[in-house]
């Protein structure tokens, strides 16, 4: 069964060859990389949005030298526990996470805005329909989704309640308190913690949380591995630049990543 909805007409869209058709006659074809551009034009509000393609470069880099790898572990056994058949990853990003998740699900659909990061993610698992795709609207049916998930991406609690069936789960990734604290403090003047509570405050009226793991990992960079963090960072333009420069110039600089997993189920409409 597809998951995928037409972002004109909201009908169903069905697989049919290299193409994807709804019953409307609205068809998107897979692109020789392997993904479906889903995103219409009314929907877009820049030419290029997303990640630059720097900075996919940057995190495929770092990702790909598996200081991250407890993380994406993490998420795949938490995900395997539940077992359910389908998952729909918003802002998957280069489909690093994505792609390990597919493993232990039936179905996997990846979305993000960034054209250039989907073009890559096609190319590490075909196995995943990866789709470029705005939160705004998700690409996909109501009521279809088993688990949805949002890792270091924005939580569009509307449309997900919209896609996930009954009692679906919701699983989010973002920064506990202290993560990668002493890059943060080489950056900035002042550093604040990250707050990730606040998603357990917006969420609770539509969604219990379940379970609230935390992941860690403790690790020495260096100057390459550095650059490529920084840049795949939100910190790598709200820094001034002779403090990046600063940090780019260090030979080995040891750092801990810290992860809030969150894991919500909807609640069930009274």
């Amino acid at each position: 069964m597809s998951m995928l909805m037409c972002p004109v007409c909201r009908q169903a869209l069905t697989l049919d060859g290299k193409t994807w058709r709804c019953e409307q006659a609205h068809n998107y074809d897979v692109a020789k990389q392997g993904y479906v551009n889903l995103h219409v034009v009314q929907h877009k509000h820049s030419k290029n949005p997303g990640d630059t393609p720097e900075s996919v470069q940057a995190r495929r880099e770092f990702l790909n030298s598996g200081f991250y790898q407890p993380l994406q572990q993490a998420v795949v056994e938490l995900i395997q526990q539940l077992e359910v058949k389908n998952l729909l990853d918003i802002g998957c990003g280069e489909g690093y996470y994505t792609s390990a998740m597919q493993a232990v699900v039936e179905q996997c659909v990846g979305v993000d805005i960034a054209k250039t990061a989907v073009q890559r993610a096609a190319k590490l698992n075909p196995e995943v329909t990866w789709v470029v795709g705005t939160g705004a609207t998700l690409p996909v049916l109501d009521g279809s989704v088993d688990l949805c998930s949002s890792l270091f991406s924005p939580i569009p609690q509307a449309e997900i309640l919209r896609v996930l069936k009954p009692e679906g789960y919701f699983l989010v990734v973002t920064p506990a308190p202290q993560h990668l604290y002493a890059m943060r403090e080489a950056l900035f003047e002042q550093v604040n913690p990250h707050v990730p509570d606040k998603f357990v405050e917006q969420l609770q009226e539509n969604f219990e949380l379940m379970a609230q793991p935390v992941v860690e990992n403790h690790f020495t960079l260096d100057q390459t591995q550095l650059k490529n963090l920084i840049a795949m960072t939100p910190y790598a333009y709200k820094a001034k630049p002779e403090r990046r420069t600063a940090l780019e110039n260090q030979a080995n600089f040891s750092l801990t990543a810290s992860f809030q997993i969150y894991l919500f189920q909807k609640k069930a409409v009274i």
